[in-house]
């Protein structure tokens, strides 16, 4: 990477700027978290386009899912194997490249945009009398800029919809429930078909509902997009009938690819490999571990549950890319736990290295030192079950029982 000193002098300013923030008490305004949120991703996208090192799953999978779809071909079975979701996303990408934007700012074009659109959701999820500081600090979130403006992966525009689903359905508790249940399961079911982890977050959307009635609204509205997009792909990306079931297997079909991240780093010497008794062991460790959280949090504030889940994900899976590690950034950002910024910090260290260090070598020298680097990641599961919301495992103002209360503007505890 060529401009891995100044990326990383940058977002060393954001974290310093986030941090003194809250120490000092700042309530910037929304127009000064957004200027500070534009200029810093900004910036960063116009020396990741000009860099000399893109990345790889950017250049061979990204881009050639967008061009299927500007050639009216399907993106799933003409991009290399490296498209597993629905096409939404790759027709954003052939529109761009139809436009003549070159691919290197038209890839992360579409991160950007919704990871800034993301500061005043942020600020919206916090509420209260720090909205404004909370939207300030995801502003300066050093791992979204990385995620959204260097790597220009996918994870900021479902979490723009998810978060925008929180919104709207916290909005249902003191009016029009059933439509707002409707549009935050429409919004659900966009996150979904940018990538299919948001699943997680369908839980803490339905929570903040207040009856069985718009839940139940709210989860058939949340099938809506991702049916949609799928049974149009013979209109908007030419598949041809006969080879929707082989779309549908490659969505659903996951590599079991691990040796990046946590214990299966430990497990392989931090070397990627093909294992699928260690992958499948671990998705059985994901559905207990995330069953647990579930029951434990069940009468906490939908956030906290939320973000107590997106944590526990990273802790126990067996496979992770350093983008994953967005997943719980805007619930933590927004309501602020014990351990939050070490965590926040943390994650971003441990990314930044990959992204801005390793990425000087070539892959001789990258494959030697990807090892100790992947292994290192397990010294951040302890932080990241510390980062856990455990003082707000019951919330007074949400449980099952009486979820038609309007909730209280907590933000947690301050780090």
């Amino acid at each position: 990477m060529d401009y891995a000193i100044l990326t990383g002098c940058v977002l060393v300013s954001g974290v310093v700027l986030a941090v003194v923030a809250q120490w000092k008490g700042w309530r910037p305004s929304l127009a000064v978290a957004l200027a500070v949120g534009i200029a810093i991703r900004v910036l960063i996208m116009i020396l990741s386009a000009k860099d000399t090192w893109q990345p790889v799953d950017f250049v061979n999978s990204f881009k050639p899912a967008g061009e299927a779809i500007l050639a009216h071909r399907d993106p799933v079975l003409e991009s290399n194997g490296g498209w597993h979701f629905l096409p939404t996303i790759p027709y954003v990408y052939g529109l761009l490249l139809w436009m003549h934007i070159p691919w290197e700012v038209a890839g992360r074009l579409v991160t950007v945009v919704s990871d800034i659109i993301l500061i005043p959701l942020v600020g919206k999820l916090a509420g209260g009398k720090d909205a404004g500081l909370r939207a300030f600090q995801y502003a300066c979130s050093p791992l979204a800029v990385l995620v959204a403006a260097v790597h220009g992966q996918v994870e900021p525009v479902s979490l723009v919809f998810g978060v925008a689903a929180f919104v709207v359905a916290r909005n249902a508790r003191t009016s029009r429930p059933v439509r707002n249940a409707i549009v935050a399961g429409l919004l659900m079911g966009l996150a979904l078909c940018a990538k299919s982890w948001p699943i997680w977050l369908v839980p803490g959307m339905l929570l903040f509902l207040p009856d069985l009635r718009s839940r139940i609204y709210a989860f058939f509205a949340t099938g809506v997009a991702p049916i949609f997009f799928l049974i149009t792909l013979p209109i908007g990306a030419g598949t041809s009938l006969a080879q929707l079931p082989k779309v549908i297997q490659t969505i659903g079909d996951v590599r079991p690819i691990i040796g990046e991240w946590g214990w299966t780093a430990l497990a392989t010497g931090g070397n990627w490999t093909l294992d699928a008794d260690l992958a499948r062991y671990g998705q059985w460790a994901i559905y207990g571990t995330l069953l647990v959280v579930g029951f434990l949090w069940r009468r906490a504030d939908p956030i906290d549950l939320t973000t107590a889940l997106l944590l526990a994900f990273m802790v126990v899976t067996p496979r992770l890319g350093a983008q994953y590690l967005m997943w719980f950034m805007p619930f933590l950002v927004a309501r602020p736990t014990r351990f939050a910024w070490p965590a926040i910090i943390g994650a971003s260290t441990w990314a930044a290295v990959g992204y801005l260090y390793l990425t000087q070598y070539n892959d001789e020298r990258w494959w030697y030192l990807h090892s100790p680097w992947a292994m290192s990641s397990a010294v951040l599961l302890p932080i990241l079950v510390a980062a856990m919301p455990w003082g707000a495992r019951r919330d007074d103002g949400f449980s099952l029982a009486s979820s038609s209360q309007v909730p209280r503007p907590q933000v947690g505890v301050s780090a």
